[in-house]
Order: structure tokens, then sequence, then C-alpha cells
């Protein structure tokens, strides 16, 4: 009996052994280890400035609240994970939701549509959904022709790029958020970061990511300043070590997740069951996405579920979730995204995936829809 997730984790011996130097050493909370880790960042990414933070929900919270004043009128998609508007949420701004377009990401052409009609809207938060990043010089030229703010969420894609623009160097954008949750291409257990460009950005984030509190050079040993209203968000040096032993092994990590769309593509060449996109090599392959001709998707799961194959939704409307609601959501023309989550099921994909595993799933899924 097989027990197969969508996603999970790789720890390696070597993961273990960085990680226990570390629990040896005098540093347990941030310290050292979450510097170098920064600069990692930076160096894969090409970007400026780095800071880890406690998780990737914290990451987009703490640059919502440096990047939007109150009120500020937000486009952004309903397909992701709560966190990417909810900070905005936390900002007090305005998230307005966009449909996407077939792969999954939010429709830049609707967004300039109601960029024209609304000169009030301030910014836009895109989604690397799956893995695959927007495109980037399409999303600098709304950025400039209409003086918006851009917050790329990553979370999906660290080692994704865009014709060599990679994923987290800030090319459109002011900020990137990235997620080190145990089921993103690398893990810090729990664990995010930001990357900018801007040292004004960078600053207020640190400032933000520790209570608030600056301490500049002329100030005594035991004083500091309040200046903010900041959080606990710190990343441990732990944490921080793990992230820099697994960064080491990205590129391997990525060829695996690639072969294995690779075989996904093909088993499902002259299938009713349809990959969200064509291959790309570009794509960081977070997520396989698949659109299943099943008429019952809580059914459909449920096979799944009872023959091991543990599959996902991602995601489940943003707007028409109940707190949405309350505040007067769900209503929204999104036939795109609507059609999307009725298909939609995320297929196993992680390094460590076995052949005969990722075979079992597709002979399975073939078998259910009557192939």
């Amino acid at each position: 009996m097989f027990n197969i997730p969508y996603g999970r984790q790789s720890i390696s011996d070597e993961d273990i052994k960085e990680v226990i130097k570390v629990l040896k050493s005098n540093f347990l909370t941030t310290g050292p280890k979450v510097k170098e880790f920064e600069e990692a960042i930076c160096k894969f990414t090409g970007t400026k400035y780095s800071v880890a933070v406690s998780n990737g929900t914290s990451a987009l919270h703490i640059s919502s609240l440096v990047l939007l004043n109150k009120e500020d009128k937000v486009l952004t998609t309903p397909n992701s994970f709560l966190a990417t508007s909810n900070s905005i949420l936390y900002a007090r701004a305005k998230p307005i939701f966009v449909d996407i377009c077939e792969d999954g990401g939010i429709d830049l052409d609707l967004c300039e549509e109601m960029l024209k009609k609304d000169s009030s809207i301030k910014a836009i938060y895109v989604v690397s959904f799956s893995g695959k990043m927007q495109n980037q010089e399409r999303l600098k030229e709304l950025k400039q022709k209409y003086n918006l703010t851009i917050l790329e969420d990553h979370a999906h894609s660290l080692g994704a790029s865009w014709q060599s623009i990679k994923a987290g160097s800030c090319y459109a954008s002011d900020v990137s958020t990235f997620s080190f949750h145990p089921v993103k291409n690398i893990t810090t257990g729990e664990g995010g970061a930001v990357t900018t460009n801007s040292k004004e950005i960078y600053e207020k984030l640190l400032t933000l990511r520790n209570h608030g509190i600056v301490k500049t050079p002329d100030m005594a040993s035991f004083e500091y300043e309040m200046r903010e209203l900041g959080f606990n968000y710190r990343l441990t040096d732990f944490q921080a070590v793990l992230g820099l032993s697994q960064l080491k092994k990205l590129d391997e990590f990525l060829e695996k997740r690639k072969e294995i769309a690779k075989a996904y593509h093909k088993a499902f060449q002259n299938s009713s069951i349809k990959p969200l996109y064509p291959y790309d090599n570009d794509s960081a392959y977070h997520l396989f996405v698949v659109k299943v001709p099943f008429e019952n998707k809580k059914e459909l799961f449920e096979i799944l579920h009872k023959k091991g194959i543990k599959v996902q939704l991602h995601y489940l409307p943003i707007n028409r979730q109940p707190y949405y609601k309350t505040l007067g959501y769900g209503t929204e023309n999104i036939p795109i995204m609507d059609k999307y989550y009725k298909e939609a099921v995320s297929l196993p994909i992680y390094p460590t995936l076995k052949k005969e595993e990722q075979e079992f799933v597709i002979k399975t899924l073939k078998e259910i829809v009557g192939e």
C-alpha cells in the first residue's frame, strides 16, 4: 500500500549535521547563521538585500506594512494561499480580486483594464503560482506606466526564472517574498524571507522584524529605542543553517522536480487529464497541477486518498471564503478561477518521489477517468 503525499521535505544527513553544530554553538536564536543565510539568498536571487523571517506569512505581513497605506487598493489573485491577500488586510488596505489566466497566475491584461478605469489603485500583488513566474517585462511596464507598488509572492518559486531573470531579483517589483515551509523547494522547518533592492525598504523590514526596535552606534550597550509597533518575526540560527545546507542542493532538487514534471507531461500527452500549462523548464515546479474531467471533486479526492495518493487542491478561491464574504467579497466575476477550482488537482511532486510511486499515481488517475 502506497502513502504518497503531494509534497514533502528532503532532509539529508548533512543537513542534520549542520543543525547539530549550531545547536552546540553559542547561538540558537538570531545570530551569524541568519546573516549568512540572508547573504546566500541575495547571491542566489541576485538582489541587494534580504531579510530572513519566521515564516512566509510574516514575510508578507511586514512587506505589506512597509509598502501599503490604509485604504490602498491592491489588485491580487484569488488563486493563492490566504496569506497573500490577508497581508493586505493586515495593512488595513483593500484587496481587489482579479481573475486568473489558464496557467493559474493573475491575468495582467485584466489588471491593466482595471487600472485604466480606476487611477486610485496603488499596487499589484502577484503570485508565481506553482513555480511559474509572471512575465517580468509586462509587470515592469505596468509598474512604470501606472506608478504602482509591486509585490511578488514567490512562495512557490525559489529557483524559478523568466528569460534568465531570477525569482526574487525584484527586477519588476519593490519586494519579493519566500516561504521555506517543508513542502517548498527548500525548507527551514518554518521560515521565510523578503528580498528587495531598496535600502530604505530593507531597513524598515529589519525594524519590523524585531519589535520595532532600533539601536544606533551612539547608544550605550543597554540602550535601544522602539520606534514602531513591530513583531518578533526572527528566524533562529539552527533554522538558518538548515536553509543554508538546503540551498546548496536546490539545483539538484529542481532538476528532480523537472524530471518528475516531464514524466507527468509524457504520461498525459494523449489523455483527457491535462497539465495546467505546457512543460516549462524555467518553472520551479513546487506544484504539478492537472485539470481532471471528473464531476465530483470530493469523491475524486476520497478515491485517491483511499489508495494512498494524498493529492491536494491549490487553491480554493480566496474571495469565496466565509471571512471574505463578511467583508463584501464573493460576487466577483472570475470565470477562469471558478472553472479552475472545479477541475484542478495537485499531484505528488517532490525530489524523493520514486518512479514506481509516480507510475502508480498516473495509472490510478487514468483508471478513475476511464482511460
